[in-house]
């Protein structure tokens, strides 16, 4: 009984919260750059570098790592959250499951085969704006 009363205080709160505009924006936020990054390198599976990079291989486990964070933080949180990002997540976890990188990448500029220039990754450029998310 009392679990259920938590249950629709909560969803009476966020349902204030939502006409505010202010719902769990680091909870959407997080799933949109999941979303984001799994685009990335799903994309990037198909660059000849990219895909034997280190940096790749290291990427997406720290992004399944990330997902199963969320959802095992998160998860009271994810009832209350719209549908779309509930699919957005679902979608991420979809395209990460898609990805198999070699567990003996080896970075590629340091194999001198990437010639980006120095500090210049495009797995690690796009994984580093989870930073600026606050």
């Amino acid at each position: 009984m009392q679990e259920k009363e938590n249950t629709i205080i909560e969803e009476q709160r966020f349902r204030k919260t939502l006409t505010r505009g202010e719902y769990f924006m680091d909870c959407i936020s997080e799933i949109r750059y999941y979303q984001f990054m799994a685009g990335v390198l799903a994309h990037q599976q198909y660059d000849p570098f990219c895909r034997m990079c280190r940096a790749f291989t290291n990427s997406v486990r720290a992004l399944r790592e990330g997902i199963a964070g969320l959802e095992g933080d998160r998860a009271s949180e994810f009832r209350l959250l719209p549908e779309e990002m509930t699919q957005l997540l679902a979608e991420a976890n979809r395209a990460l499951a898609g990805l198999h990188p070699d567990p003996e990448a080896a970075g590629q500029k340091k194999a001198g085969n990437c010639k980006l220039p120095e500090g210049i990754c495009f797995v690690k450029s796009s994984k580093a704006l989870i930073r600026n998310l606050g």
